[in-house]
C-alpha cells in the first residue's frame, strides 16, 4: 500500500473514532434532558386518621373513651405505658408537594376526657380541596334519582298472609347418645 492510501485509512479512523465520541456526549446529555422532562409516577400515600377541626372541637373534658372513639375514630397509637393517652396522627405525602403531618393527642383520667393537644387543624371542607389534584374529572354525574325512577325501581310489595310459625321448643335432644 502507499503511504498516501494508509494515511487517509489512518485519518478517517481517528475521525470516525473522534464523531462517535462527541455523538456519545450529545446522546447523554440528550438523555438527561429527556429523564428530567419524564418522571416516574408516583401515588399519593395518606396514613393514620384524619381528625378535622369540626370534630376536634365536638371533643369536650369530661367526654368517656367511648364517646370520644365516636368522635375521632380509633386512635392510630396507643400503649401500654401510657394507657391514658390515645395518639391520632395523620401523615399525606403527594409527589412535588410538601408532606403534611397533623397530631392529636387526648387525655384521660379514669376513664374521663381530661385535656385534648392538636396540631393546627383544618376544617374537612379545606382538606377535601387539598385533595384535588388538578386532575381533570370531568362532569360528574347527577346522585339524584326522580320520583319516575324509583317507582320503576321499586320492589312489589308482599301480600300480608304470612303463615305463623310453629313454636320454639322448650327443651333439645341431646347431640350425642347417653354413654352406658
Amino acid at each position: 500500500m502507499s503511504d498516501s492510501l494508509v494515511r487517509r485509512v489512518c485519518l478517517s479512523a481517528i475521525g470516525c473514532t473522534l464523531l462517535a465520541l462527541s455523538a456519545c456526549s450529545t446522546v447523554d446529555s440528550a438523555s438527561n434532558r429527556l429523564v428530567n422532562v419524564v418522571t416516574p409516577y408516583k401515588i399519593d400515600i395518606v396514613q393514620g386518621n384524619f381528625v378535622a377541626r369540626e370534630q376536634a372541637a365536638a371533643v369536650k373534658p369530661g367526654m368517656s373513651r367511648g364517646q370520644v372513639k365516636n368522635i375521632l375514630g380509633t386512635p392510630l397509637l396507643t400503649s401500654i405505658f401510657h394507657a391514658d393517652r390515645w395518639d391520632y396522627v395523620f401523615t399525606f405525602k403527594r409527589q412535588g408537594v410538601t408532606p403534611q403531618a397533623r397530631r392529636v393527642t387526648v387525655f384521660f383520667k379514669d376513664d374521663v376526657l381530661t385535656r385534648i393537644e392538636a396540631d393546627d387543624l383544618p376544617s374537612e371542607a379545606e382538606f377535601v380541596a387539598s385533595l384535588d389534584s388538578g386532575r381533570k374529572i370531568g362532569r360528574v354525574p347527577v346522585l339524584e334519582m326522580s320520583e319516575e325512577s324509583l317507582k320503576a325501581t321499586a320492589k312489589p310489595v308482599m301480600p300480608a298472609e304470612v303463615k305463623a310459625l310453629p313454636p320454639t321448643p322448650s327443651s333439645y335432644p341431646p347431640l350425642e347418645a347417653a354413654a352406658l
